[in-house]
């Protein structure tokens, strides 16, 4: 089996001298470039659904289908600059503009708001230059319409009907609405055709320049791994489109482990598993079906919720969906087989407490989980010692980390000498003695893990940017709703990458590790 290497870094990080705050499709090219010069050929991304207004998190998501208007690169669009550009947004536009080319965040507020303006005049633009003129471009958005009604229209109604109702969730709209009578809907579709027209004119233009992406990524050799969530958010077009498939009164997330004595509460509605499965796991299949038009493989995350969900109904105590365990294997391996039948590679992030009939399953089916290098060590042993990397099943992903934990720079100052010493013993045999293992975070501690994690024996291996250059930034802390989840970006433009001395120097020693290590 071939050997890969791949780097983990969110899209909303990757911004470019051209972008509006925040990494946009169009950026996607000049990351890759970069990429294949360093030795990689798997780039996994965060998720890129639609989020809500006022949300930052790409795990709670308005729709499982659409993408995010944020990642558009307005500067692109033909209508934005026919309409006049930059210099025909207005003076809070363009206020908005200059401090997001200035910050270093993701403001999340003011690249809505400025895109949402500069889309507004792109698509009044293209219904008075090309809609009403019945040109080539408009049957392209027509055609782009009728092949993706099967989610799109659902969406797009959602989204003129949140506005129309004041932004308030679904379930307080209208109760003809709410209930999607046949009726309210067709009254609704005419009085916001307009609307729902321009929704699906900004997923029209998402999806072109995401696909222009995903050319540009293969032309360099990279093939572009997406995020599916587990879950969506409650109010969103998907739970509205298909409520009876999902628990009113429950919500998921993680019981109890080492890390949470009272586990997490995402906040998301549970699956009606029974319902879902009489139902032949339609929705699941969509979504399956969907990503596979999107990227080139995906990383399930917290797969252990399709074999059993931590259900948390709003009174009594958690428990778990399905409770019995022959049942929790079959409905697990039905739902991966489901992402599996559409030919894309499949990653199962089986990271938390996970009983080992599931990755037992995951075995048998092909699908590779994590090893972490920081959480792989014998721990039934006395002194629990790091397992060597090169033990690392094939059919396994290496990492030294994920979006929610502390980058390495981070891990080695907090960890205890203790430790330290253990994992420096862990990995000398792939690097040679490291010296003093009290020793604080440096370039040498760095790359000695890196080599450690390259020479594993998984044949998948994706690295956080911030552990290749060795930098502490962090790029959520679960549990927390902060400021700083989600806001990361990359210390240079990412069309800049190729001519910045670090970059440089950390392609050649990637590069070198791959061809050392069968990954290139």
């Amino acid at each position: 089996m071939p050997r890969h290497a791949g780097v983990l870094l969110p899209l909303f990080s990757a911004s470019s001298t051209q972008s509006w705050g925040v990494g946009e499709f169009t950026d996607v090219a000049g990351v890759a470039e970069w990429l294949s010069r360093a030795g990689f050929d798997r780039w996994m991304l965060l998720p890129l659904g639609a989020i809500a207004s006022g949300q930052t998190s790409p795990y709670s998501a308005s729709s499982a289908m659409a993408l995010d208007p944020l990642f558009i690169s307005i500067e692109r669009l033909e209508e934005f600059q026919r309409a006049g550009g930059v210099s025909a947004l207005s003076e809070e536009g363009r206020s908005r503009l200059t401090r997001l080319r200035a910050g270093t965040r993701v403001a999340y507020d003011d690249v809505r708001a400025v895109k949402q303006e500069a889309l507004q005049r792109s698509f009044t633009q293209f219904v008075i230059d090309e809609w009403e003129q019945l040109t080539l471009r408009a049957a392209d958005l027509a055609r782009y319409i009728s092949r993706e009604r099967w989610w799109l229209d659902d969406y797009a109604l959602f989204q003129v009907l949140s506005r129309h109702f004041g932004d308030a969730p679904w379930q307080t709209w209208p109760q003809p609405v709410a209930a999607r009578a046949p009726a309210a809907l067709d009254q609704m579709r005419r009085q916001l055709a307009r609307e729902m027209l321009r929704e699906q004119y900004v997923q029209w233009i998402a999806d072109g320049q995401w696909q222009a992406a995903r050319r540009s990524a293969r032309a360099h050799g990279v093939a572009l791994v997406g995020d599916v969530p587990f879950m969506v958010d409650g109010n969103s077009a998907d739970v509205w489109a298909r409520p009876h498939e999902f628990l009113p009164d429950a919500t998921v997330g993680a019981p109890p482990d080492a890390y949470s004595a009272t586990g997490q509460d995402w906040g998301l509605p549970a699956y009606h598993w029974d319902v879902i499965a009489a139902g032949g796991y339609l929705w699941l299949r969509d979504r399956a079906r969907r990503t596979a038009t999107l990227y080139d493989g995906c990383r399930i995350d917290h797969v252990i919720g399709f074999y059993r969900t931590f259900v948390r109904p709003l009174e009594g105590e958690p428990f778990f969906v399905p409770g019995d365990a022959s049942a929790q294997l079959a409905q697990g391996e039905a739902v991966l087989r489901i992402f599996l039948d559409t030919g894309v590679a499949v990653i199962a992030e089986d990271l938390g407490v996970i009983p080992d009939v599931v990755r037992e399953s995951l075995t048998r089916l092909g699908v590779p989980g994590y090893r972490v290098l920081r959480w792989e060590r014998a721990w039934t042993t006395e002194d629990q010692p790091f397992v060597d990397p090169r033990a690392y099943p094939a059919l396994s992903v290496a990492t030294t980390g994920t979006h929610d934990t502390e980058p390495v720079a981070a891990w080695w100052e907090e960890m205890s000498a203790g430790d330290r010493a253990a994992l420096v013993s862990a990995i000398a045999a792939t690097r040679g003695p490291m010296g003093e293992a009290a020793r604080p975070f440096d370039a040498d501690v760095r790359d000695a893990l890196l080599e450690s994690v390259y020479a594993s024996g998984s044949d998948e291996l994706f690295l956080p940017m911030q552990d290749v250059f060795g930098w502490p930034d962090r790029i959520n802390v679960p549990g927390t709703v902060s400021r700083a989840n989600w806001t990361w970006r990359l210390p240079w433009p990412a069309d800049r990458m190729g001519e910045t001395g670090t970059c440089i120097e950390r392609a050649a020693f990637c590069r070198a590790l791959a061809l050392r290590t069968g990954r290139a």
